[in-house]
């Protein structure tokens, strides 16, 4: 003898409290782009950044997001601040990225947390190689300055992958100048300095590498 075995069903059009909360989230997501939340330069709120076909939450820089063209953020795993969520991000590539290059033409608006499904984590694959988006990290600030504390930026060199190259560097100027910093520009004291390579006026940087320091020095002071 036969028996007929059926699995259980809903009645149609009826949605499992589950299903409804997955059709909602959609609908929100839907929403999300088609009208995204506008980002300000300096406003200091996480944003959601296009990485491929996906979004991302990225974290700005404090102090290095005003670029209207550029700024420096942080790829952030779309739960942080839970500790699952550094675990997962973590295992994903998102913790290991450091600072990196943002244009401004990459931003979708102010992260929503409707944009979670449409990140690598929720599809659980981890970010590519090559995000399109270089590093952003350190660089070396020579400024002349007055007793008063006013001055200006002789030279700036960036970016630094790692902040003990920037800090050689600074000391080699610093090596250059000692015992005569307040004399290579009268009336004022020049000093090179390890600072966060800012990312939105990053076309005041000279690259630093393979530059002779003394060289370099002297050209920006004849200038």
């Amino acid at each position: 003898m036969k028996r007929l075995f059926r699995r259980p069903g809903r009645a149609p059009g009826i949605l499992s409290p589950d299903d409804q909360a997955t059709v909602d989230d959609f609908r929100a997501m839907l929403t999300a782009v088609r009208d995204p939340q506008p980002w300000t330069p300096g406003c200091s709120q996480d944003i959601a950044v296009r990485v491929g076909p996906f979004v991302e939450r990225a974290h700005p820089r404090p102090g290095d997001d005003h670029g209207t063209e550029m700024i420096a953020v942080a790829l952030v795993h779309p739960d942080t601040p839970h500790a699952a969520a550094y675990l997962h991000g973590r295992q994903l590539g998102y913790t290991d990225r450091g600072w990196l290059r943002c244009e401004t033409t990459a931003i979708l608006g102010t992260w929503q947390r409707a944009y979670t499904m449409l990140t690598h984590a929720a599809a659980h694959l981890p970010l590519p190689d090559d995000i399109g988006m270089p590093s952003a990290h350190y660089g070396v600030d020579v400024e002349a300055r007055r007793a008063d504390g006013t001055g200006y930026a002789v030279l700036r060199l960036g970016p630094y992958t790692q902040t003990w190259l920037a800090s050689r560097d600074a000391d080699g100027f610093n090596t250059e100048l000692e015992g005569r910093a307040a004399l290579v520009v009268p009336g004022f004291t020049v000093t090179a300095n390890d600072a966060v390579f800012d990312v939105s006026d990053h076309d005041s940087y000279i690259d630093p590498q393979d530059v002779d320091i003394a060289v370099l020095l002297a050209d920006a002071i004849a200038g």
